[in-house]
């Protein structure tokens, strides 16, 4: 006799078919930054890192993100009402895309939204492809990028960490990086 006694249904989830409308892909350039959100709710702001909620603070925020916030509270309001991912990225911070003066970006990991409703200051991450998911073109970009450099800082930058695919029917992301499992970065052809 089963110990169990109380089921919870949960149906299989519907497998998505390769080739239909829902098989399309955003691939966009990896940031090396460090991971950021900020949650708008009337009025109210809420700042977070990927784990946890942040406040100004040495011991207590992100890279200065939450301080920035607070500085710039009403740009970050015109995003609206909603939970808002991206990437805090600049001097000091990871790569520092040869950003200095503590010079310092949020950049928004949403590029479904027009560009030209965002707020003066707050950026979108670069768009590299749109179209039906497709591994090749996935090596296309990663092989582009390798050769043009970053598109974020392509004046100042030539050494990008990478894409994020995001399969629209699956609303999943994935990342590919030019580093391999041991740190060591891939060598030009």
């Amino acid at each position: 006799m089963s110990k169990i006694t109380q089921l919870t249904w949960e149906p299989y989830p519907k497998t998505q078919r390769l080739g239909s409308k829902n098989n399309t892909m955003v691939i966009t350039e990896k940031i090396d930054g460090t991971n950021a959100q900020v949650v708008i709710q009337d009025g109210e702001i809420l700042v977070g890192s990927r784990t946890r909620v942040i406040t100004p603070g040495k011991n207590t925020d992100n890279y200065g993100f939450a301080r920035y916030v607070e500085e710039n509270r009403e740009m970050f309001l015109g995003l609206g009402n909603g939970r808002h991912y991206g990437e805090w990225w600049g001097s000091g911070i990871q790569r520092g895309y040869n950003r200095t003066h503590g010079e310092k970006h949020f950049s928004l990991f949403n590029t479904s939204r027009p560009a030209e409703s965002l707020p003066v200051g707050i950026l979108q991450v670069p768009v590299l492809y749109t179209g039906q998911f497709d591994t090749f073109a996935i090596d296309y970009v990663m092989d582009k990028l390798w050769d043009t450099g970053s598109h974020l800082c392509p004046d100042a930058w030539f050494k990008p960490e990478g894409i994020i695919i995001y399969h629209t029917g699956m609303r999943q992301c994935f990342k590919k990086t030019f580093e391999d499992s041991d740190g060591k970065w891939r060598k030009a052809a």
